[in-house]
Formats: structure tokens, C-alpha cells, sequence
């Protein structure tokens, strides 16, 4: 999405009074996922083409390749080198991180590919990226802010997280007002303190971060940051390992956890559960209506109260109650990474996926 048309876009909505986008990057993932192409077409997304396949023509090069498609009159990014050294490679990357904020959209790097289309099926390709091309990221964009508190957060599996709270700065085309501290040992290794000024960026250009703070103007009665004694949700005991650098609630019914719980086990990696939002999560829990996972499956018996909450339709509801019945027919890997067991990703659990699955069905036919 174009910077000019992603403003336009973020002030409309701020007339609507409907919540901003951060950047242009989350407005077209977003934009990409709506139903309605009226939506889609009014948001003015644009598109560059790097690779032409088929089945007809012989392609000796990259080059050639994009010379083909701006022929037929596809769009091309024309910002383009063919080198002939590593050597030029780096100059031309330098080159591009210079030209980086006079483009019209926004960019985090550049992509060096071999040119030769020959080549490139010699090298091949692994699960997720191709051999014969590699990702050159620049620097990311940094900003001078105020942090003017460090809360806590506490997630799914009561692990406590520390958020510096911010004075809002502009950076890399949205406003940025928490940064994630990640943990306790971190604030300790850079001493970040309440009051300090703090170098921030945004890592890969999406996720925001302290780097470092500017001892020269912190505040002559600064005080170290303590980590959290109780939790900050439930006020229940904490308890930190040896091994581990996180502090945890050592309580599993605290609303936190709860709802974090929720969240992870309705979310599109793990059960899909299409209209479960974090939104509705929270409401729900607040009010009462789920509290473990198992009464995601008991909300059908409810359907009138949940036809009568503030926001909600029987429309909507009926939606929900279908993506909850439909999430029934998962496979067991993803059933086993929603209910979250700590240090178990999807990752580990898709590499044995044929084998869950067959073990749950032999579970299933004894149990019968």
C-alpha cells in the first residue's frame, strides 16, 4: 500500500472514529483478508512482480524475466541492479538504504538474487526460501522518547512480561507508545528506569523495542526498576527458576491466563475458531461465560444470553456457534498445540502430525 494512499486511508478511519492501522504492512495484510471486494477495491493496494512462470518459455534470466513482464505491462519495480561482484552487490544495497525514505512505499531491505535461472535450479529451494535468493535487511529506524512506566503483563502460561510504557514518538510511519522490555534480565543488562530517555526501533521494522537508554538525561533521583513481587493481575505469589529468565503467577485460575489460554486455543494456527477474537474473549470472560476451554463447546446452551449481549446479533452468534462446532473436526497436532503445554511448538508437533493422528484414532477406537 502506497504511503500516500495508507495516510488517507488512517484519516478516514480517524473521522469514522474506528481504530488506526500501525503501518502500511498490517493495513494490506488486513485489507487482504476482508470479505467484501468493494473494501478491498476502495483501498487503493498496489502490487510490484518479480517472477514470470511458464510452461512455454525457456527464461536464461532474472532480468530477462522482468523485462518480459513489464512488456506484457505488469508493474516492475524498476529499482533493479544486475551486478557483477559481492563487492558491487554491497554498494548497490548502501544505495538502496540511502533511497529508502524518497520511495512512495515503505521497504525494511533488499533481495540478491543469482541472476541465472540455471543456476537458480541448481541451488534449489528449502520448505520456506528459495537457495539462490537471500534477504539484505537495513538498519531499523530508531527514535529518542520519554519511558514514563514499566508495567507487567502476564501471559498464557502466567509468564510475566515488562512493557515500557511510552511518551508517543513517531517511527517508521506509525505512532508508538509500548515497546516490549522482554524480561527482567534484559531491564537489569541496559539499567532501563522509569523516567529515562530510551532509544527505541523496531525490530524487522514490525515489533517495537528499547535498545538503549541516554544515561546523559536520566533524572538525578532515578531509582532501579525491582521485578514484580506478586502478580499484577491476581496479586497471587510469583516464582522464578534457576534455568528460565521469566517470573510466573503460580496462579492457574488467574484471569490473565485465563483469557490468554482462550485466546491461544481459538486462534487460526491451533483450533481456527473463525469470530473468537481476543475482543470477544475478554467479554465473555468479564462475563462469565467461559472460563476454561471445554466451555468454549457449552456456549450453544447459552445461545439466548449470548443473543442479548451488548454488540452481538443472532447473526453473529450463529456465525460463532458454526466456526465452534466446525473447529471439532481439527486433526490431534493442532488440538494438542491449542490446549498450549510450555515448550511444545506446532512446529514440533507438525514433524509427528501423521503419527498424533494416528495414535488419537487408535485412542478413539478403544475407547469405543
Amino acid at each position: 500500500m502506497p504511503i500516500e494512499e495508507f495516510e488517507k486511508l488512517n484519516r478516514d478511519r480517524e473521522l469514522k472514529g474506528e481504530k488506526l492501522f500501525a503501518n502500511p504492512r498490517n493495513s494490506t495484510a488486513g485489507t487482504l483478508k476482508l470479505q467484501d471486494p468493494k473494501i478491498v477495491a476502495s483501498r487503493k493496494l498496489s502490487v510490484f512482480l518479480y517472477s514470470l512462470i511458464s510452461n512455454d518459455e525457456e527464461f536464461e534470466s532474472q532480468e530477462e524475466n522482468l523485462k518480459l513482464l513489464k512488456k506484457l505491462g505488469f508493474r516492475v519495480n524498476n529499482q533493479y541492479k544486475v551486478c557483477a561482484s559481492i563487492e558491487e552487490v554491497l554498494k548497490i544495497c548502501n544505495l538502496f538504504e540511502e533511497k529508502r525514505e524518497s520511495l512512495d512505499y515503505e521497504i525494511d531491505g533488499a533481495v540478491i538474487k543469482v541472476n541465472s535461472i540455471k543456476q537458480q535450479r541448481i541451488l534449489g529451494s528449502i520448505a520456506k526460501s528459495p537457495r539462490w535468493a537471500v534477504a539484505y535487511k537495513f538498519k531499523a529506524k530508531q527514535a529518542f522518547t520519554k519511558l514514563k512506566e514499566i508495567t507487567w503483563q502476564v501471559g498464557r502460561t502466567g509468564a510475566i512480561t515488562p512493557v515500557a510504557e511510552l511518551e508517543p514518538v513517531k517511527l517508521a510511519g506509525s505512532t508508538i507508545s509500548r515497546a516490549t522490555l522482554h524480561n527482567f534480565d534484559e531491564i537489569q543488562r541496559k539499567d532501563i528506569r522509569a523516567g529515562d530517555t530510551v532509544v527505541i526501533e523496531k525490530g524487522g521494522d514490525v515489533i517495537p523495542k528499547v535498545v538503549s537508554v541516554v544515561l546523559s538525561e536520566r533524572p538525578k533521583n532515578s531509582q532501579p526498576t525491582n521485578p514484580p513481587t506478586n502478580c499484577p493481575v491476581c496479586s497471587s505469589s510469583i516464582n522464578k527458576s534457576e534455568n528460565e529468565v521469566a517470573y510466573y503467577c503460580e496462579n492457574p485460575e488467574c484471569s490473565a491466563q485465563i483469557k490468554g489460554r482462550l485466546i491461544h486455543f481459538s486462534s487460526r494456527g491451533a483450533m481456527d475458531i473463525e469470530g473468537l477474537g481476543d475482543a470477544l474473549i475478554e467479554l465473555f470472560v468479564d462475563k462469565g461465560f467461559i472460563k476454561h476451554i471445554s466451555d468454549i463447546y457449552k456456549l450453544k446452551n447459552i445461545k439466548n444470553k449470548l443473543i442479548q449481549t451488548e454488540r452481538l446479533g443472532e447473526k453473529s452468534i450463529d456465525n460463532l456457534l458454526n466456526s465452534i462446532e466446525k473447529s471439532k473436526s481439527q486433526p490431534f497436532s493442532k488440538v494438542l498445540f491449542a490446549i498450549g503445554i510450555r515448550s511444545v511448538s506446532y512446529t514440533h508437533l507438525r514433524a509427528h502430525e501423521t503419527v498424533l493422528d494416528l495414535v488419537c484414532r487408535l485412542l478413539l477406537e478403544k475407547k469405543k
